[in-house]
């Protein structure tokens, strides 16, 4: 990679960063069609979230992709955001667009594409989502556009759940419910389970967010997380035998969006996909 006067700069900022693996995606891109163009990590703390986004301006910066925690809080620092970022919630890809900050999520359609590309069926099914920040919200949402009959929204601030319970029972066709951690005792089965927290990332990986005789209820059991490659949580789900799946197709269909929303362009999964394979981060 040549990086000189013209190079334009991307990057995702969170905190933290360390785990994700969207520079490696999308500086492959960049080579692989060679652009002129390269893919950082900001390690960014929450109280300086506001000047970070200043600096995009300032600095030229032509896109970004946000990760925990603000994905809901950037919003009020962008000029505008899309419709399905408006019905979401929160914004996950950020476009420079010759100084007006444009909020996108792809969270959603990379969800909803990981859902179709392992055959997952989620019409007329119960589904329970662990958390109820911007990731579990793109979760919500996905599972509605695919007609999913409920959704209980299980997290640990209850009025956090209730608030997204009512936004999706306010905008989609859709029973939901806001509950506690213990309300999932409750429960005698479990169609579709998804953890959409962080508890269980790299480097925090002997922890899961629900003990394995909740997740030994399920029938499929999904994790957005992708490193480590297999939570706790999901060791559950197979020490049990049931279907799951962790979070790296999400991340790749979702990267594709952003991609695309940036540079106009498309890239080949599969060339991303054999690449982290060599990469030793695919098994």
């Amino acid at each position: 990679m040549n990086i000189n006067s013209k190079t334009s700069i991307y990057g995702i900022i969170g905190h933290p960063i360390g785990h994700s693996l969207s520079p490696l995606i999308h500086n492959y891109a960049f080579e692989n069609l060679d652009f002129n163009s390269v893919y950082v990590s900001f390690d960014v703390n929450e109280e300086d979230l506001k000047d970070a986004i200043i600096g995009i301006k300032a600095l030229g910066i032509k896109g970004l992709n946000v990760t925990v925690p603000h994905k809901e809080s950037v919003i009020k620092y962008l000029d505008r955001i899309s419709d399905e970022a408006k019905l979401i919630g929160a914004v996950n890809t950020i476009k420079n667009n010759s100084g007006s900050l444009e909020g996108y999520n792809t969270d959603v359609t990379g969800f909803m594409e990981s859902l179709k590309e392992h055959n997952v069926d989620v019409v007329g099914k119960n589904a329970v989502i662990l958390g109820a920040g911007g990731a579990a919200k793109a979760v919500a949402v996905g599972l509605a556009l695919l007609g999913a009959k409920s959704i209980y929204v299980c997290n640990r601030s209850i009025d956090k759940a209730k608030e997204l319970s009512i936004h999706m029972e306010n905008n989609f066709n859709i029973k939901s419910l806001g509950i506690s951690y213990n309300d999932l005792n409750m429960l005698d089965e479990i169609d579709i389970l998804i953890n959409a927290t962080s508890v269980g990332m790299h480097p925090n990986v002997d922890v899961s967010p629900i003990g394995e005789d909740v997740v030994a209820k399920a029938k499929f059991v999904y994790d957005i997380i992708y490193n480590p490659e297999k939570t706790l949580f999901l060791s559950y789900a197979e020490k049990y035998r049931i279907k799951y799946i962790n979070g790296l197709d999400m991340l790749i269909n979702q990267a594709i969006d952003s991609f695309k929303i940036w540079t106009g362009a498309n890239f080949d999964k599969k060339i991303i996909l054999n690449f982290l394979k060599k990469k030793d981060f695919v098994k």
